[in-house]
C-alpha cells in the first residue's frame, strides 16, 4: 500500500471530487448516463440537517481523492441495524495496491462502532475483479436474491393509496 495516501472521513468540500469518482464508477459499469445525482443533492443529503449518508476517502499527496467508500445505515427486520456500503471506488490508476481493502476496513470499523450487526453491498454479476476482491476478504456473495427498483419516473407514476399518502412523511422530510 502507498504510504503517501491518507484515509479520512469525508467532508463537504470533498463532494465535487466524490461526484467525479461516482461518475468514473458509472463509466466503468457502462452506465455513465445513469448518474443523475447532483452536488446540491449530495450536500443536502450528506451535510444538511438530517444527513443520510457518510463516506471515507483516500487522498494522495496532491490532495486528490483517489478512493471512496460511501455508506448509510439500513435496517433488517430479521437482524436489526446494518450498514449498507453503497459504493467502494478506487481510481483505475491506484488499483491493486491495497487501497480498496483499506476503504473496506474503514466501513467495517464504522459498522462495528455504530453497533451494526450486518454489512451489505451489491456487486454486478459481471464484475469479476470486484467479486474476487470481496471473496478474498471472506464475504458471502449471494445469488438467490434479486434486486427490486423503482426509478424516479416509476415512483412518479406509481398510484399510491390515499391512506398511504396520509401517513407518509411531508415532502422533503425523511426519518
Amino acid at each position: 500500500m502507498d504510504n503517501n495516501v491518507t484515509l479520512r472521513r469525508g467532508v463537504e468540500t470533498d463532494l465535487p471530487q466524490v461526484l467525479g469518482l461516482i461518475q468514473e464508477l458509472a463509466e466503468y459499469e457502462k452506465a455513465p448516463e445513469a448518474v443523475t445525482n447532483t452536488l446540491a443533492a449530495m450536500q443536502r443529503d450528506g451535510f444538511g440537517p438530517d444527513p443520510i449518508f457518510g463516506f471515507f476517502v483516500l487522498e494522495d499527496e496532491a490532495a486528490q481523492i483517489i478512493g471512496l467508500a460511501l455508506y448509510y445505515t439500513a435496517y433488517s427486520t430479521w437482524k436489526g441495524r446494518m450498514l449498507y456500503l453503497e459504493d467502494l471506488v478506487v481510481t483505475e490508476a491506484a488499483r491493486r495496491g491495497g487501497l480498496g481493502r483499506l476503504l473496506f476496513d474503514a466501513v467495517v470499523a464504522e459498522a462495528r462502532a455504530t453497533g451494526a450487526v450486518r454489512m451489505k453491498w451489491q456487486v454486478l454479476d459481471w464484475n469479476e475483479p470486484a467479486i474476487g476482491f470481496y471473496k478474498k476478504l471472506g464475504a458471502n456473495i449471494e445469488s438467490e436474491w434479486l434486486n427490486g427498483n423503482l426509478d424516479e419516473a416509476q415512483l412518479g407514476r406509481y398510484e399510491v393509496a390515499p391512506a398511504a399518502l396520509a401517513v407518509a412523511a411531508p415532502t422533503g422530510r425523511s426519518l
